[in-house]
């Protein structure tokens, strides 16, 4: 099971709208003990992360699903803003960043990285 984006991957995601701001949510499933090594991840991949102007807007652990099928439910959740998806791409590929990314594989069985783009509620109508 891939946990890191790949080349291929980052390159689709920068064709989508490169000087567009993304918020960037993952959805964390931990081996057994893997919730330390991913805390030593976000410890290195903060410094990494505020370097490109990124900003953590949500760290939390999941509990009980109330809407899922079995085996559904996350064990965390991460909501990371970038001001660009060109920031994002450009942390993923620092030599420093890849020193600490075997934090982040050696913690998960499972994860989805999937971009978001901030869309305005709609508002009632009258």
């Amino acid at each position: 099971m891939a946990v890191n984006p790949t080349g291929q991957g980052l390159k689709r995601f920068l064709e989508a709208a490169p000087d567009e701001p993304v918020v960037m949510l993952n959805l964390l499933r931990f081996a057994d003990g893997g919730k330390d090594s991913y805390e030593r991840y976000l410890a290195h991949f903060g410094d990494c992360a505020r370097e490109v102007g990124g900003e953590v807007l949500y760290y939390g652990e999941g509990d009980s699903a109330l809407v899922a099928e079995e085996g559904q439910a996350w064990d965390a959740v991460l909501l990371v803003r970038y001001p660009t998806r060109r920031a994002f791409s450009e942390m993923v590929r620092n030599p420093r960043y890849q020193e600490g990314t075997h934090f982040r594989e050696e913690a998960l069985v499972e994860a989805v990285l999937q971009p978001t783009t901030m869309r305005p509620l709609p508002t009632p109508a009258n």
